[in-house]
C-alpha cells in the first residue's frame, strides 16, 4: 500500500497558488506528498474524518495554509499528534498578518509552527528536516540532500556577491541566476 509522507492542505483553490511551492519542494526530494482542499468552516467533518485516516496511513507531517483568521491549520492540530506547520496566506485586507497572528499563537497544547506569510518552502523544507529526523536510510539520506540544498543556496549568495562587487546594480539584475 502506498502513503503519502506529507499532506499539504489549503481552504480553497485560491491558496494553491502559495501552497504549490511546498508541494514542489517535498516532491524534487522524493517525498510523497498529498494535496488537498479542506475547509476548516464549511467541511469540518470531512476535515475531522481526513485527519484519522492520515495519521492512521503513515503520513508523517501535515503542511496547511490559511488566509484570514486561518483556522485551518490550528483544527488540523487539535484533532492529530501529527506535527502540524501552518503557512499564513496574505489576503487583501492585512496582506498576511491577522493570519499569521492567528496561526502562531495558537493556546497552550495545540501546538502549530509557523512560517513566513506566502512562505509555503520554507513550511517544505521544516517537513523534509522533520522527515530527516528518522535513523532509518531514507532519513539519512535525506538530510544529506538538504545540506546540500542549503550549501547550494550559500554558493548561489556567495557568486551573487562576487558578481555585484564587479558589475552596476543595473547590470547586476539582468543576470541569470
Amino acid at each position: 500500500m502506498s502513503f503519502s509522507q506529507v499532506v499539504v492542505v489549503m481552504g480553497s483553490r485560491s491558496d494553491l497558488k502559495i501552497m504549490r511551492a511546498a508541494t514542489e519542494i517535498l516532491q524534487e526530494f522524493g517525498i510523497s506528498v498529498q494535496t488537498q482542499i479542506l475547509s476548516a468552516h464549511r467541511t469540518p467533518e470531512l476535515l475531522q474524518k481526513s485527519t484519522k485516516i492520515w495519521s492512521e496511513s503513515g503520513v508523517k507531517v501535515i503542511i496547511a495554509g490559511a488566509g484570514g483568521a486561518a483556522h485551518l491549520p490550528g483544527m488540523l492540530a487539535s484533532f492529530s499528534a501529527l506535527p502540524v506547520i501552518g503557512v499564513p496566506i496574505s489576503n487583501k485586507a492585512m496582506d498576511g498578518l491577522d493570519s499569521l497572528l492567528s496561526i502562531a499563537q495558537m493556546p497552550r497544547g495545540v501546538p502549530v509552527a509557523t512560517v513566513g506569510v506566502d512562505n509555503s518552502v520554507n513550511a517544505g523544507l521544516l517537513a523534509l528536516e522533520i522527515l530527516a529526523l528518522a535513523d532509518t536510510p531514507m532519513g539519512r539520506r535525506l538530510s544529506l540532500k538538504i545540506w546540500s540544498y542549503k550549501r547550494r543556496a550559500a554558493l548561489q549568495v556567495k557568486k551573487d556577491r562576487k558578481n555585484l562587487k564587479k558589475m552596476t546594480i543595473s547590470k547586476f539584475l539582468k543576470l541569470k541566476k
